[in-house]
């Protein structure tokens, strides 16, 4: 099985003198895994998101997104690499409200140099993919919050990216829509994509096959690792 992510003595400190926000993280993703990355508030999962996601670069360490070392790429490399690899939902669903559900999700692909037919015609199938396909004219304000997550979902699959990162995709929602979303990531990953849920919420994250914990920027539990005899992790798959 291929790896998707690997990171290695991670670190990311900011100001001076420096704050340590991430520290001595590694971990690795395989192609197909659903991962959740758990934490509180505090405990750096947006900073680990930022550099998973290439939006950030490491103080040390090495970030490897399908086997790219994200510090040896400049940033016009590295902007490609983010949008033919990776796709991106938020607890805020950032969608334009005078447009329709299908001009949201289309506008994934707005850089993409698609043809707008060619966009539209994937939006459909994206949205379809979500079970949107009735709703697809609806503008943001005529859907439920439930379906304004499935709508961001859709705009962040519409390129087939390698990995999505999902960032608290529950927690704008009621506990039925948060289910639904739940349910509709479990639907994704049975299909092929390699899913990280970044999350506070240890119920979510008790739903997924993999969780990774977060506490003051380290990595201090991973389900698919066990403590050997000296009290170090090692992997178990």
């Amino acid at each position: 099985m291929s790896r998707i992510l690997s990171l290695r003595d991670v670190y990311r400190t900011y100001g001076e003198p420096p704050v340590t926000a991430c520290a001595a993280v590694s971990l690795e993703v395989d192609d197909g895994e659903l991962v959740a990355i758990v934490g509180p508030s505090g405990s750096g999962k947006s900073t680990l998101l930022n550099l998973i996601g290439t939006l950030d670069r490491p103080s040390s360490g090495t970030v490897e997104i399908d086997g790219l070392d994200v510090g040896a790429l400049d940033d016009a490399r590295l902007s490609a690499l983010r949008a033919s690899r990776i796709g991106f939902v938020f607890q805020q669903f950032h969608l334009s409200d005078g447009v329709t559900a299908l001009d949201n999700v289309a506008d994934g692909l707005l850089y993409s140099g698609t043809p707008r037919s060619g966009r539209l015609q994937r939006a459909r199938r994206a949205l379809e993919r979500v079970g949107l396909g009735h709703r697809m004219d609806h503008r943001p304000h005529q859907l439920s919050g439930g379906e304004r997550q499935r709508v961001a979902i859709a705009r962040a699959v519409i390129g087939d990216p390698a990995l999505l990162l999902a960032d608290e995709p529950t927690g704008n929602l009621d506990s039925v829509s948060g289910a639904s979303i739940v349910e509709l990531l479990h639907e994704l990953h049975r299909q092929g994509t390699t899913i990280i849920v970044i999350t506070h919420d240890n119920e979510l994250a008790s739903h997924l096959p993999r969780r990774i914990n977060l506490s003051d920027g380290r990595v201090v539990g991973d389900s698919l690792r066990k403590e050997d005899a000296h009290g170090s992790a090692r992997i178990t798959h």
